[in-house]
């Protein structure tokens, strides 16, 4: 449902601003045309633990350190 708050479109300029939501929203739900979507780098999983952690042991607080 489409509500005009200002103004007074008149039928055409209705007509072309609900044609251009009905193809971005077809472009939407089609997926991407070839070029990949941007990822989030903050949602991706492999940026908060890139390297193998060290297993559980006794000793593992001294390989946990890493230098820098």
């Amino acid at each position: 449902m489409i509500k005009v708050v200002r103004g007074n479109p008149t039928p055409e300029e209705l007509a072309a601003a609900l044609a251009v939501v009905q193809v971005r929203a077809a472009a939407v739900t089609d997926g991407p045309s070839g070029a990949p979507a941007p990822s989030d780098s903050w949602a991706d999983p492999a940026r908060v633990a890139r390297h193998r952690l060290p297993a559980p042991s006794p000793t593992a607080w001294g390989r946990s350190y890493w230098p820098g």
